[in-house]
């Protein structure tokens, strides 16, 4: 989401001046919406010298049975409070419920900025 800065009026109504403009770290990105599909990733510079990996679509995600982890296809969404329209659009937030080849299970990584998705099988 874009920072929208502060507002330029006083709540008198009378006009408040810049001080400064905004600063690169201060501005947001737009979501990034991980999709089911062909695996692909977006490599983003952030703040210091890190960089995130954005899944900008995936079909692997590491699925934990609470013994052993494993390496699941994923067919589809079935669940995501985020918004209910990720569901018909097939997008993968963290919380989202998944159809694997594992069972179904609970997204708990965030896709978007980790570029990888983490699910906790569900009963």
């Amino acid at each position: 989401m874009q920072d929208q800065g502060r507002s330029t009026r006083k709540r008198t109504g009378g006009r408040l001046k810049h001080a400064r403009n905004p600063r690169k770290d201060e501005l947001g990105r737009e979501p990034t919406e991980t999709q089911v599909g062909e695996p692909r990733f977006q490599t983003t510079d952030v703040r210091g010298e890190n960089t995130k990996t954005r899944a900008l679509a995936t079909n692997v995600a590491q699925v934990n049975d609470g013994e052993a982890t494993v390496a699941a296809e994923i067919e589809n969404v079935v669940e995501n409070d985020a918004n209910p329209n990720y569901v018909r659009r097939n997008i993968i937030t963290k919380g989202a419920v998944i159809e694997t080849s594992e069972g179904t299970a609970r997204v708990t990584s965030r896709p978007g900025q980790t570029g990888q998705v983490n699910a906790v099988l569900l009963d």
